[in-house]
This record gives structure tokens, sequence and C-alpha cells, in this order.
């Protein structure tokens, strides 16, 4: 029997599928711009340096929310709401696939210990959202909506999940953050 996934583009519909029917079926959001967005943050996030993309002026990796805001607020290199959004993506993410690390990406001896996850992705994606002049009009809008039904998306993403540990053998070997090229 052939893998039942080969390259990037059947990833990106696998995901795509999946994220269509719990959005649509199960939660009843019919919105192809949001799935669309939420299926793509999903292939993105399988590469280990799409997670962790946000690097300090040195060119540190920043691996916490509270490193990411300070680089927003100083005007670095890279636009305000590229990390803005970026940090709504980090935090639906986290609190969405994989709500067990949160207990480590917020543990005592960490920045982020404080930080509420929920609340500071509904902040960061709609500050990103007020970036709406073109070439961002139309994603403005679905970051407004993840900002504002944050916690269904968040509860969407985790039936994702349980949709994508359910699969054949064949594609259950899908690890998040894997690649790093």
């Amino acid at each position: 029997m052939s893998p039942v996934l080969t390259g990037s583009d059947s990833l990106k519909r696998l995901f795509a599928a999946i994220t269509e029917h719990t959005f649509q079926v199960e939660f009843g959001v019919a919105d192809p711009p949001l799935t669309d967005y939420l299926s793509d943050l999903l292939v993105r996030f399988t590469r280990l340096d799409a997670i962790f993309r946000v690097r300090d002026a040195l060119g540190r990796r920043l691996e916490e929310v509270a490193e990411m805001l300070l680089e927003a607020q100083e005007c670095s290199s890279r636009p305000r709401r590229e990390i803005h959004r970026h940090i709504g993506d980090f935090t639906l993410f986290w609190s969405g696939l994989y709500p067990e690390a949160l207990s480590k990406l917020r543990a005592p001896d960490r920045k982020d210990h404080l930080f509420d996850y929920c609340q500071q992705g509904k902040e960061s994606y709609r500050i990103a959202s007020t970036f709406d002049q073109d070439p961002y009009g139309s994603e403005a809008r679905v970051l407004r909506q993840l900002s504002e039904e944050f916690e269904m998306f968040k509860d969407g993403l985790s039936r994702v999940r349980l949709h994508l540990e359910h699969l054949p053998k064949e594609t259950s070997n899908l690890q998040w953050g894997g690649s790093q090229g």
C-alpha cells in the first residue's frame, strides 16, 4: 500500500479537508477564507522554523510571547503587524492543538508565566487586524474574527487534532515542527 500523504500539496489538502469539515460541519462556520487561513497555519507550523520565526535584533529565536511582544514594541525590522499576527497564530496553535504544552510554555521560570495565551492571542489578532489597507485588507477581516471568537477557534483546532489522531496509521506519523530546513 502506498503512503496516503506524499508532498506538501497532499498535506495542505488533508489539513484543508479536516479544517473545513470541523468548522463547517461541527461548528457551523462556513467561511472559506477563514478555514483557508487555519489550514495554512497548520501547514506552516509543521516546520519548527515557522513556529519560532520571530527573531530579535541579534537574530536569536524568540520562543516566548513576552519576548515577541517586546520585539513588536521596539519597532524591529519586521513589521509590527506581522509580529502580532504571529503571536496570534502561536497562541492559537499551542492552546488549540497542544494545550498540554502550555504548562511548560508558562512554567514559573519562564517570562510567559503570567500570560493568558487566549487573551494575548485575541489582543494580538485584534492589533494585526487594524492593518486593513492593501495588501492586508482581506486578511484583516479573518484576523478580526479570530480575535473576536478565539476560544471557539481554539476548540475547533482541538477537534482538528482529534481527527488527525484518528487517521489511518499511514498518515499518523505527522510531526509538528519536525522539519527545520
